[in-house]
């Protein structure tokens, strides 16, 4: 009787149940239109912002203003002896700031994550805030230490009685090359600590528990974990020393020149729109390019 009743026809007058209505979807050509018209604002603030300027400097480099053929400026720059030992000065502080800040990165990190001791998350947040400090401010720091009328020269003249100081290496590369350091070693550190937060602490116990040497267990455990950090991290120091102006500019380092400093000096100083375009356009080009490799290494990290 069930099954009768289950499998009988609908009494005669009653109105069949409603079919389920799907939603209708809007179709490929309306959704592209929709992907347009919210992408579109943004491109156009960001061409007028960054690629209109970009470009003005880039037809600068093609026109000079006393006029001459399209790579007449490129050919004179590129034959200077100034561009050159920019260039290379560049090249060697960005490339040594960066094996520094890897080096004091890496064991300053080392210390934080896996030495207990009071304040360690302290330091570690510490470091977040640090980051947001700009580059002038850490280079002042080292002025008032270490200037020339600073607090480390004016404890020895006040102890010894000699007219001035002995610390004279901050208006010296080296004293460029301190500063990056000290400034830039947080950003290889802030992604260091992210990658020994992840790490099993038990294959530590495992190793320590084998008899495996502290220096060995860095070796064979953590630093392998730490590779793809300290590449992220090395590659965006490399970027961001290759365009550093305010610590050069605020040490006083005259005898250093960089690209960067190269166009200052080419467009305020000397008025040669030209030549600093072409120095730019340089500048650009190189840094452009590390970016790219920043971005491949930081998505391999996983960054």
């Amino acid at each position: 009787m069930p099954d009768a009743v289950r499998g009988a026809a609908p009494p005669r007058g009653s109105a069949p149940d409603p079919a389920p209505r799907t939603p209708t979807r809007p179709g490929p050509g309306r959704m592209r239109v929709a992907r347009g018209v919210w992408v579109l604002p943004p491109v156009l603030v960001l061409g007028a912002v960054f690629l209109y300027p970009l470009g003005l400097v880039v037809q600068q480099s093609f026109s000079p203003e006393n006029g001459g053929g399209a790579f007449d400026a490129y050919a004179s720059v590129f034959a200077s002896q100034s561009f050159r030992e920019a260039l290379g000065t560049t090249v060697w502080l960005a490339v040594g700031a960066t094996v520094g800040c890897l080096v004091l990165g890496f064991v300053l990190a080392l210390i934080i994550a896996f030495v207990p001791f009071p304040g360690a998350r302290a330091v570690a947040k510490f470091i977040d805030v640090f980051l947001s400090f700009p580059s002038f401010l850490i280079t002042l720091a080292l002025l008032f230490v270490y200037g020339t009328v600073g607090m480390a020269n004016g404890l020895v003249t006040d102890l010894t009685g000699a007219a001035e100081g002995p610390f004279h290496f901050l208006t010296t590369p080296w004293g460029v090359l301190l500063a990056e350091i000290t400034y830039f070693t947080p950003f290889v550190m802030r992604p260091l600590l992210a990658a020994f937060s992840q790490l099993d602490t038990a294959q530590l116990e495992v190793a320590a528990g084998l008899g495996a040497r502290p220096a060995r267990i860095v070796r064979r455990v953590i630093l392998p974990e730490a590779l793809p950090a300290l590449a992220a991290g090395g590659s965006l120091v490399l970027v961001m020393c290759l365009n550093e102006f305010g610590i050069v500019l605020f040490t006083g380092a005259k005898d250093v020149t960089t690209l960067p400093m190269l166009i200052y000096g080419k467009a305020i100083l000397e008025s040669d729109y030209a030549a600093a375009c072409v120095v730019a356009v340089v500048n650009i080009a190189i840094s452009v390019g590390l970016f790219g490799l920043y971005r491949v290494v930081g998505k391999r990290a996983g960054a």
